[in-house]
């Protein structure tokens, strides 16, 4: 039995319900478009997810927490909420009064307060009537449309909780020290760089200036905000950015700079240029750089470094993506990326994905963030960023930003120090790599 609900369209779905997968239990085009099929399917599986399609192309339903049965009474449920789809784009139509959210009939399919039921009377048809217990616009719900060519019954699952974590993690005061000594202490193994240069890249939005911050706030020993970060629908970083962490308040800098870059935006025109990318990857940007979104960057354009060291050059690529919105990450926005990783492939830069706002994205982690690697519906997320950016699972890291906190926490701290740690390690990969290189020219010569 093959859903009809597409992944990208079933993953929408999931993005409003939590750590969750669906399970098909009904279609009416195989076991019957009647209450009698239907109730034999779903009664008593709970939460449900109800879909109903029709010739005009519109796919919409309903969610509900409370089992379905045949009382012919009415349910409540405080949750419960209609839904259609506007493109990829799912709109939202919470139940107004959740006393009668669900009623409960025999000879019907799904039936959603007085407002919607799919199979109805038992009939291949969609009962619709907006403003009892839901207020929805008929059109934008199903284009008025009320025959249906197909109605299905998800049952929603909890993803797993893993016994053991699926990778090993010491949450001690002493493995932070630790990590922030052997950072402190790294040296290149290219003798004519100090500090190692990671461009971060990613959304508006998904973290790459808090993760600066969060970084910087471990070594300061507080919380502290030096870029600009917050919520905006286009880039708060207009500028590029480079900024070096201090050991401390007047401390020696790390051997590590962060180089920041504007958002990646949908549009063409808009957010951060691809061939900026590539001035900033070969080490021609200056710092403080004004970004032009409809104009890359020149060599004629002040500061512009013609000849670049390796010093100035960028030594490993940080993807940042927000766990929240990994299964709804626009194609467009997916392609560039891919654009961007390939052109990184093509100078051999080594490349890894941070994983931001875990918490926020599993309610496991939000109650535990040592539950990280314990979570099944993160580990499907760190897969899912995997196969969308071509890097392997060994290369996404999931990480908590400092964002509403006044304290710094241990366990956030040691997910962030991992993350710095294997951006190092991947650097001394891409230097190893040139002195191989130069060595096999040496030796051809």
């Amino acid at each position: 039995m093959n859903p009809r609900l597409t992944k990208s369209q079933q993953k929408t779905v999931c993005s409003q319900l939590g750590s969750v997968k669906l399970q098909l239990l009904y279609k009416a085009s195989i076991h019957g478009f009647t209450g009698a099929a239907f109730h034999q399917q779903c009664d008593t599986r709970c939460p449900t997810v109800s879909v109903g399609y029709n010739a005009s192309g519109f796919v919409f339903g309903g969610y509900t927490k409370q089992p379905f049965n045949q009382s012919g009474q009415y349910v409540g449920d405080d949750k419960a909420f209609l839904f259609t789809f506007s493109g990829e784009k799912l709109l939202k139509y919470p139940v107004t009064n959740p006393t009668y959210a669900v009623r409960m009939i025999a000879n019907s399919g799904p039936y959603f307060g007085e407002a919607l039921a799919l199979v109805s009377g038992s009939q291949a048809v969609v009962y619709s009537s907006p403003g009892n217990y839901y207020n929805f616009n008929a059109a934008e719900m199903h284009g008025n449309n009320l025959n249906l060519t197909d109605c299905e019954v998800y049952q929603v699952e909890e993803s797993p909780e893993f016994e053991k974590p699926w990778r090993p993690v010491v949450w001690e005061n002493e493995k932070r020290t630790k990590m922030m000594d052997s950072i402190k202490l790294y040296c290149p193994l290219a003798s004519s760089v100090s500090q190692v240069r990671v461009l971060l890249i990613g959304p508006v939005g998904a973290g790459k200036s808090s993760f600066f911050n969060s970084i910087n706030s471990v070594f300061r020993g507080h919380v502290t905000s030096q870029a600009i970060a917050g919520c905006s629908t286009t880039s708060l970083t207009t500028q590029f950015r480079t900024y070096s962490v201090k050991a401390g308040r007047g401390g020696k800098p790390l051997p590590i700079i962060l180089c920041d870059t504007m958002g990646l935006e949908e549009s063409t025109g808009a957010g951060l240029d691809i061939d900026d990318i590539v001035s900033i990857l070969k080490g021609h940007l200056p710092d403080s750089y004004q970004f032009n979104p409809s104009a890359p960057l020149q060599s004629e354009a002040h500061g512009y470094r013609k000849s670049p060291a390796l010093k100035d050059k960028i030594h490993c690529v940080a993807y940042i993506i927000d766990a929240c919105k990994v299964s709804i990450m626009p194609t467009k926005l997916e392609e560039k990326l891919g654009a961007i990783r390939r052109k990184v492939n093509l100078m051999g830069i080594p490349q890894l994905v941070l994983m931001t706002k875990v918490d926020e994205a599993c309610p496991l982690v939000s109650q535990d963030i040592k539950n990280v690697y314990k979570s099944g519906y993160i580990k499907e997320l760190m897969q899912e960023v995997s196969a969308q950016l071509g890097v392997p699972l060994s290369c996404v890291v999931p990480v908590k930003n400092y964002s509403q906190e006044l304290e710094l926490d241990l366990n956030c701290d040691i997910l962030l120090l991992s993350s710095i740690i294997q951006m190092l390690r991947f650097a001394d990969n891409y230097f190893d790599e040139l002195s191989d290189r130069s060595s096999s020219i040496q030796t051809k010569e």
